[in-house]
């Protein structure tokens, strides 16, 4: 369950920076109620980019695939082998 907080506990920020290298997850921040904010440690952001970075390659991947844009590995192998006489 995600960890919600209101902006006014944000002056403890020892005990924030605490909450976030324990949890796993994002800690949501809310102003009047609402929304305002999500923190994270550092450690999980980068795992965070690390993931969408993948997901960003997949993506291209796919594209890449779908609109025929492929060569076959067996060919592209022997080619490479010629060109740097392997």
């Amino acid at each position: 369950m995600p960890k919600i907080i209101p902006i006014k506990d944000l002056k403890n920020t020892s005990q924030i920076s605490e909450m976030c290298h324990v949890a796993e997850e994002p800690i949501y921040i809310t102003k009047n109620g609402y929304g305002d904010m999500v923190i994270m440690s550092v450690e999980m952001y980068e795992i965070t980019m690390k993931r969408l970075n993948m997901y960003r390659q997949l993506e291209l991947s796919e594209n890449q695939i779908d609109t025929g844009k492929t060569r076959d590995a067996r060919e592209s192998l022997d080619n490479l082998k010629k060109k740097y006489a392997i």
